[in-house]
């Protein structure tokens, strides 16, 4: 490893001493560091860091020359990583600065001892599927980052009124689901908001994707598995003119008549693993504790 970058959304004490321990291993490996540009500005702003360092402002300034992304933050911040990272096929090394860590597994006590395991070679790779949104017409918000890492969601706006997801799937019809929204779910996304409306969880490396009602009228409309190849098609109907769609933290109003189509990205993202860090650990020790399972969007 010669060159990373390095990625985070906000200042804390904390942080600050993770970012020193995380500069520290870097500089005895001689790897270099570039930081995105508001980051290393906050960073700055509170005499967290002396030294220069170059910058990175947009997914223009990356290239597949870095060996890898490090986060610092909760989930949240590995999801607006991916809008950086995109295809570049550039690996997130995830340090957890937040409440929650299914995608952010490396522990604030065990910076040194993780990219230790990395630096070894002793880590990981876990790939993970996106979903690609196309809308016609046109959602000029979502023009170029039209992916999603968690799920794309669809959802009401300004009303208490259900609205209606014509759902089909390879082009056959399924049904129409009358709800407060539609999540189309990643198995990454399988531990966040679709987990919050009794979907089903599932294991990263998992050929399938999950589509889960909110709060839905009929009972008996179940979250449902699917193969991750399945094309799925909305056309949604509400009392507003307008509905919400949202991919991942990423939202956008639309107009009623717009219809939307899903399906797998054709690009995944890399996250690596260490070897003393376990995605089942992570599972049981945030489930069975009963701690939120909300990605955090604002970490």
């Amino acid at each position: 490893m010669k060159k990373v970058a390095i990625y985070g959304q906000s200042y804390t004490i904390t942080s600050e001493k993770e970012v020193q321990i995380l500069l520290s291993v870097l500089s005895e490996n001689n790897i270099v560091a570039f930081f995105e540009k508001d980051f290393y500005e906050l960073l700055k702003d509170n005499n967290s860091i002396q030294e220069k360092y170059p910058t990175f402002a947009s997914f223009y300034d990356l290239s597949n020359s870095f060996d890898a992304m490090i986060t610092i933050g909760g989930d949240g911040t590995i999801l607006r990583a991916v809008t950086y990272i995109r295809d570049l096929n550039i690996p997130i090394i995830g340090i957890n600065a937040g409440r929650l860590g299914f995608l952010a597994t490396i522990k604030k006590d065990a910076i040194e001892e993780s990219l230790a395991c990395v630096l070894r070679g002793e880590y990981t790779i876990q790939e993970r599927t996106l979903l690609q949104i196309k809308t016609s017409p046109e959602t000029k918000e979502f023009s170029e980052i039209n992916f999603a890492l968690n799920e794309v969601t669809i959802a009401r706006k300004n009303t208490t009124s259900m609205i209606g997801a014509k759902t089909y799937l390879n082009n056959e019809y399924l049904t129409n689901y009358w709800a407060d929204g539609l999540i189309i779910s990643t198995p990454t996304g399988s531990t966040g908001y679709s987990l919050s409306c009794n979907g089903p969880v599932i294991l990263p490396d998992s050929k399938s994707l999950v589509v889960t009602p909110i709060a839905p009228h009929n009972l008996n409309a179940r979250p449902m598995v699917i193969p991750d190849k399945t094309t799925i098609q909305l056309e949604i109907s509400a009392r507003e003119k307008d509905f919400l769609i949202s991919l991942d933290s990423r939202i956008a109003t639309v107009p009623q008549q717009t219809k939307v189509f899903i399906e797998k990205a054709p690009f995944t993202i890399k996250s690596i693993l260490p070897k003393n860090q376990s995605y089942l650990r992570t599972l049981r020790s945030k489930l069975l504790w009963g701690e939120d399972t909300r990605n955090e969007t604002n970490l």
